[in-house]
């Protein structure tokens, strides 16, 4: 299986720190925050990672990175042009990806505790469609929240809701099978212009072809101060 890594935006909520630097390469903890993610897949058996990011931020990866022999692993960039979304960023991938193959996808910014390995064995095992990997959190309404039928399946995923109709939210970690490219073509930009990907997991989940795992363990999005300041925390603890 290979995987990508979405490592782009302009990290506005990380101003002015963000003007220095791409959010992702960001010190948290012993190691810049992207260490985490290769990391996390290079633990689960995933060597072949493409890296999405800007344009004005690639230089410092491939610096930073080179081929990602340092870290056992073997990197490709791609550059997304402008802020076009998750699912515009992830069609750059399509070639990487090749035909007829299951692909994990990481936002950059997501740190855990949990190892990948069973939920992606459990991906394996999945007939075909997506995959998305929830966690219980204390303010649902700042992410896509899933909302569930009476036989627990996801019927759809409700974008930062003002009444959420659960705990859970849906983080940036998602498995998806090669049709996602062709669901990708077909979509329409939101009304901020960008190419959601909340709308290609809710084109699964109407086919009835989204399943989900649930991390257990620690989990944030590292997009905020306070946010940044808890992975960091959380990591120096956990480290060796």
């Amino acid at each position: 299986m290979k995987a990508v890594i979405l490592a782009g935006g302009t990290g506005t909520r990380l101003l002015p720190l963000t003007r220095l630097m791409n959010k992702h390469l960001l010190p948290v903890g012993k190691l810049p925050m992207i260490c985490y993610s290769i990391n996390k897949l290079k633990e689960a058996g995933i060597t072949e990672i493409m890296l999405v990011t800007g344009r004005h931020a690639a230089g410092s990866f491939i610096e930073f990175l080179g081929s990602g022999r340092e870290y056992g692993v073997s990197l490709t960039y791609r550059i997304q042009e402008e802020a076009g979304g998750i699912a515009q960023a992830l069609e750059l991938a399509q070639s990487f990806v090749g035909a007829d193959r299951k692909f994990a996808v990481l936002l950059g910014d997501n740190l855990f505790e949990e190892p990948l390995n069973s939920h992606l064995e459990r991906f394996r095992q999945q007939q075909g469609g997506a995959m998305v990997l929830l966690k219980q959190v204390p303010d649902p309404h700042r992410y896509g929240v899933p909302v569930f039928d009476s036989n627990g399946r996801i019927t759809r995923i409700d974008e930062k809701p003002v009444i959420p109709r659960s705990d859970r939210c849906v983080t940036g970690i998602y498995l998806f099978d090669e049709s996602v490219f062709s669901l990708i073509a077909h979509q329409e930009p939101s009304m901020r212009g960008e190419l959601e990907i909340t709308d290609v997991n809710n084109t699964y989940a109407a086919q009835g072809m989204l399943e989900y795992g649930e991390l257990s363990g620690w989990w944030t999005d590292a997009g905020t101060f306070e946010s940044l300041l808890e992975a960091s925390v959380k990591l120096m603890e956990l480290s060796p």
